[in-house]
């Protein structure tokens, strides 16, 4: 049986600015007593993910000097403000020549996604020609696991905001939707109104 822990990694995406919440970085907004970046991490490790990369780039000197991230690869995005496709390509250049097979990408801002839905896209690993994502009521979501066969593809259309959208998309056929709407809420924080999801 393949070990999905040693050949997927987790890679978080923790760049943003926090424009609409007043330039607040987002990795460094409060949650159950951690700042977001370590509960997002947490929620990783607990969910399966023994090898984490962490995108920053906003305030990245502060959330390095202010979160506990142990054992994790920390990855610097200079362009950070272009969005999150190139966090995302930042963080598959990060893992290239690693050995690892696939990735699980899972957003710093989505704090009712847990353990549990990251456990399951996990399982749906298969080889480095995986696709999967999660699912809510039917429609895709985050996390999402892509192998490494599809991260060249996936770099050079992961442009704005857009991250791996276009891709999915265009690979719809080959996707496996693993259905989370029973574990996990995928709202995201990005305005003040979001910010009462937060504990």
């Amino acid at each position: 049986m393949t070990d999905a822990n040693d050949q997927v990694a987790g890679l978080l995406l923790a760049a943003g600015g926090g424009r609409r919440l007043g330039g607040r970085p987002k990795a460094l907004l409060p949650h159950r007593g951690h700042l977001l970046v370590e509960h997002a991490v947490g929620v990783l490790r607990t969910g399966g993910c023994s090898r984490i990369h962490v995108v920053l780039g906003a305030k990245a000197g502060a959330v390095r000097e202010r979160a506990a991230l142990p054992g994790c690869t920390l990855v610097d995005n200079p362009e950070w403000a272009r969005g999150m496709g190139s966090s995302l390509r930042a963080g598959l250049e990060s893992l290239a020549g690693t050995g690892v097979r696939a990735v699980l990408v899972s957003l710093v801002d989505q704090p009712g996604i847990g353990p549990e839905a990251v456990a399951r896209v996990l399982s749906a690993y298969g080889s480095e020609r995986s696709l999967a994502a999660a699912a809510y009521d039917g429609e895709r979501g985050h996390p999402v696991l892509f192998g490494s066969a599809h991260w060249e593809g996936i770099a050079v259309t992961a442009t704005g905001d857009r991250g791996a959208r276009a891709y999915l998309k265009a690979h719809a056929d080959e996707v496996t939707l693993v259905e989370c709407g029973d574990v996990a809420q995928p709202y995201d924080i990005d305005t003040e109104s979001d910010l009462v999801h937060l504990e």
